[in-house]
């Protein structure tokens, strides 16, 4: 097989592409200090089965436009998905209406 790597999908929003970002060590020459390097691949995706958060290999390939010279070749594991949280209108109040709602209410205590 060609040259191959392993990362994860960053984004699926194009049609029939993929972005993946391929983490590695590294040791720099003189220092001898590990560090991480991260790189951005586009990847052709043919059936769109990819999705974001899922960890992939991807294949070197002829170009196919002007930024994509790797395809997919499997998802090797899927997402387990993200926790949205939802703003709760109960919660957060404005200040405005917070000083209208006690007013309200001693006034009615005062009838």
């Amino acid at each position: 097989m060609a040259h191959s790597l392993i990362g994860t999908v960053t984004s699926d929003l194009r049609d029939k592409t993929i972005t993946v970002s391929v983490v590695s060590r590294e040791t720099h020459p003189l220092y001898r200090k590990q560090y991480t390097k991260t790189r951005k691949y586009t990847a052709h995706d043919e059936k769109n089965e990819a999705h974001e958060g899922d960890r992939v290999e991807i294949a070197a390939t002829r170009p196919l436009s002007k930024t994509k010279a790797y395809t997919l070749v499997r998802v090797i594991e899927k997402s387990r998905g993200r926790v949205e949280l939802k703003e709760d209108v109960n919660v957060v109040a404005e200040p405005e209406k917070i000083g209208a709602d006690k007013k309200a209410a001693k006034e009615e205590g005062e009838e």
